[in-house]
């Protein structure tokens, strides 16, 4: 039952994924949540993600981001980096993910998710059969409905963590 919450892959920050291997295996689309994966909770788009996403888009890949948050505030944090965008997502149902996709010309064989929620971000993908990666939230203090999910996220990574650990011991 848990394996549903399973991300595909962890990170510790977006900033660390190797995004040219991700283009080298034939991935052209990128869809992020914004809070905590791309900048602290609320924040604007600071240098490091517009010089996350020019790069991005420079490799080759189309980029959208999709975000529960309200239109204002999407629309700020993309002020800078002009990339497709979906606010009032309702993450984890699977419909704007596909909305993603059809925004940026791609497919679920070639299109990579990243966000720091296992709940919203990493089971609407997998619920759809998209790629994803978790990352670490990038500020520990966020709302108190996002901290209760983070206690039931840790019970989740307890034991993909111990599957992981069993399977690179066989």
């Amino acid at each position: 039952m848990l394996k549903r919450f399973y991300p595909d892959r962890m990170e510790a920050s977006v900033y660390g994924i190797a995004f040219q291997e991700w283009y080298d295996k034939g991935f052209r689309g990128l869809i992020f949540d914004i809070d905590n994966t791309l900048v602290m909770h609320g924040a604007d788009a600071d240098e490091k993600a517009i010089q996350l996403m020019g790069e991005l888009k420079k490799m080759g890949f189309a980029v959208c981001l999709l975000s529960n948050n309200k239109q204002e505030r999407v629309e700020r944090f993309n002020r800078e980096i002009h990339v497709d965008y979906i606010f009032n997502a309702h993450k984890p149902s699977g419909g704007n993910y596909r909305r993603a996709m059809e925004l940026m010309g791609t497919s679920l064989k070639d299109t990579l998710f990243i966000g720091d929620q296992l709940f919203t971000d990493v089971y609407g993908a997998r619920r759809i059969g998209m790629a994803n990666i978790l990352v670490k939230p990038i500020d520990p203090k966020e709302e108190i409905q996002i901290v209760l999910k983070r206690y039931l996220e840790k019970i989740v990574l307890f034991f993909y963590n111990r599957k992981l650990r069993k399977q690179s011991e066989q």
